[in-house]
């Protein structure tokens, strides 16, 4: 049968972790003010549409 070591991720090619960070990052930005943006218009309606 043959061995099964450990992935090391880190030492792969190709990892470019700096972009993973950014990505990630904008990732996050784009929840905060996406659920900003729909809190806002939920508390519109409420306040409008009543």
């Amino acid at each position: 049968m043959a061995e099964h070591h450990d992935v090391a991720y880190t030492a792969a090619d190709g990892n470019d972790y700096v972009a993973h960070e950014q990505t990630y990052e904008g990732f996050i930005k784009l929840v905060k003010y996406g659920s900003a943006a729909v809190v806002t218009v939920v508390a519109l309606m409420a306040i409008f549409l009543t």
